[in-house]
């Protein structure tokens, strides 16, 4: 990056942290510093929610899904907006009426300790995991631009927002996030400006449009009905709704954003903004690395995004056999030009024929790459059995790198960095929360003061920071990110969320029966995941049926009949 690149990215970085412990000024009590003293205006609420939810992972690899598989992705979300609606109804009127500190505490209050213990450790599990992999993504930001090892930057990036989230806890989080999201939407819109501005002069949006329409980029609802497919609508609307009533309902990196509004009507509002501009806004940014993908038809995009991994094989025994593929690659990618220009001559002349044509050619010329493409991460995996061969989470970076002006690329790496920040910060701030209030408290220290609550509140946030910063050392072996967080979320959110829906619906089941309905099911949804059963999405419908359908039985084949 330039020297005015740097100056960008840094007074950015700054300015926001800075906004936010000034804003936060350190908290006093526990409240304040796990909940904000519950003082949140509903665009706090929604613009922290929507924070959370977009880490580094959803501008880095998001683009990267788009580029690689189109607008799939987007069905991912389509269950969001009926979660909102059960979440405003029931999940927090009745968080709000007990005045919890997190979700877990109510299950205690409808259950028993065991339950509450349970449920709380599966959380702590799922988002310390997710966590790690939240620092890592920003991290390779640094060390490709840097040419620096990763750790060095994981290490750095967690320190970082370690720091502000131990000085201000959620007041500090809940202002940075406020600040963060209006620059990522600012960015945003630049960046899809700036990748259709950089096309050639005589190919239009619409034009680029339907030349990745004709390469299959641009389907993005699928109604085939198939359980092992990762995203279709069915898929999205029923195994999303039930993994995004998980995450908003139950997942306290979540709950503890919308407990910070000052009414019940401030944290629905709160909810219905995020309900009604995540998808436009998912959909923008896999439209994005849509257009990066059509941008690349008419340059040449690099055989392999990940330049450290492009090293290794420079400089191994099979150096020899990269250069033939990089050339093969050379000539594949002009018999691809070629394939597209005949294509946009085709579109200008309106000639339907020769269109269909034109895109069958474009079509088998791509593959031609892709297979070249293959064959070079065939002969990493021989180099290096442990290679990343993964480089979807570099796409997008490489080409703000590469081909952004100079100003611009500062200033969306910022807002990479904005994004994992503020999902970084929610993250450390629930699991602090979650762990000082539903064990610390409860089991260990019940009469403290305040002041001591606030102590290792602090504490426990540098904990998880450290332990997160330990996770993403081992990040890079999880591929895609973006998949990565919501298959490992697939694995908890579905037990977490029937544990709560028996609470809410199921009033004569007792808690000793949904705590064993939980363990039988998480051990399924685990096998279900080792064995490659269904699409990660149903797991989570699957995990939640499960401890209800469990729960049930335990309770009236042999809780009930035994006391009988």
């Amino acid at each position: 990056m330039s020297i005015t690149d740097w100056i960008v990215l840094c007074i950015t970085l700054l300015s926001i942290i800075s906004y936010g412990i000034w804003k936060s000024r350190g908290s006093k009590n526990i409240e304040g510093y796990l909940l904000a003293d519950r003082q949140m205006p509903w665009y706090h609420v929604g613009l922290s929610v929507m924070a959370t939810q977009a880490s580094a992972i959803t501008f880095l690899s998001a683009p990267g899904q788009g580029y690689t598989d189109g607008l799939r992705f987007v069905q991912f979300y389509f269950g969001l907006p009926l979660a909102m609606v059960v979440l405003c109804i029931t999940f927090i009127p009745i968080f709000h009426k007990l005045n919890v500190f997190t979700a877990y505490e109510y299950l205690e209050k409808r259950f028993d300790n065991k339950t509450r213990t349970l449920t709380a450790s599966l959380f702590l599990i799922q988002r310390g995991l997710s966590t790690g992999i939240t620092i890592y993504a920003p991290a390779i930001i640094l060390s490709t631009i840097l040419s620096v090892d990763v750790n060095y930057m994981i290490v750095l990036n967690g320190v970082l927002v370690i720091i502000y989230t131990v000085y201000g806890g959620a007041k500090a989080v809940s202002y940075t996030q406020l600040f963060q999201m209006s620059v990522i939407f600012a960015g945003l819109f630049l960046a899809a400006y700036m990748v259709v501005h950089m096309l050639p002069d005589n190919v239009s949006f619409n034009d680029a449009l339907h030349i990745v329409g004709k390469m299959d980029k641009l389907k993005a609802i699928d109604t085939n009905f198939d359980l092992n497919n990762r995203y279709n609508i069915w898929s999205g609307i029923i195994g999303g709704f039930f993994l995004q009533l998980s995450y908003f309902g139950t997942d306290q990196s979540q709950v503890g954003r919308y407990l910070t509004g000052k009414s019940i009507t401030q944290s629905r509002l709160g909810l219905v903004m995020n309900g009604l501009v995540k998808i436009p806004m998912q959909f923008l940014i896999l439209l994005i690395g849509v257009m990066v993908f059509a941008f690349y038809q008419f340059h040449q995009s690099p055989l392999f995004f990940n330049k450290v991994e492009l090293k290794k094989i420079e400089k191994s025994a099979y150096k020899d056999d990269y250069k033939k593929l990089e050339s093969a690659y050379e000539v594949a990618y002009e018999e691809k030009k070629a394939e597209v220009n005949t294509l946009i001559e085709a579109i200008h002349a309106e000639n339907k024929e020769a269109i269909d044509l034109a895109g069958n050619n474009l079509r088998k010329a791509d593959h031609k790459s892709q297979a070249i493409r293959k064959d070079l991460q065939n002969l990493m995996q021989k180099n290096d059995p442990d290679a990343d061969v993964n480089d979807t989470n570099y796409i997008f970076l490489s080409f703000i790198t590469n081909h952004l002006p100079i100003g611009v690329i500062g200033l969306l790496i910022a807002i990479i960095f904005l994004a994992s920040m503020g999902s970084m910060a929610s993250g450390l701030n629930s699991l602090a929360s979650t762990t000082v209030v539903d064990f610390y408290k409860r089991l260990m220290k019940k009469d403290e003061s305040d002041k001591n609550y606030l102590f290792m509140s602090r504490w426990t946030t540098v904990g998880w920071g450290v332990f997160c910063i330990f996770v993403a050392f081992y990040a890079s072996r999880v591929g895609n990110l973006i998949e990565a967080v919501n298959i490992l979320g697939s694995l908890f959110y579905g037990t977490i969320l029937g544990i709560f829906l028996v609470a809410f619906y199921m009033k004569r089941i007792s808690g000793t029966a949904v705590f064993y309905a939980a363990l039988i099911a998480e051990c399924f949804i685990v096998f279900a995941w080792l064995t490659n059963l269904t699409a990660f999405l149903w797991l989570n419908v699957i995990g939640c049926l499960l401890v209800m359908l469990f729960a049930f039985a335990i309770q009236y084949l042999f809780i009930n009949k035994k006391a009988g």
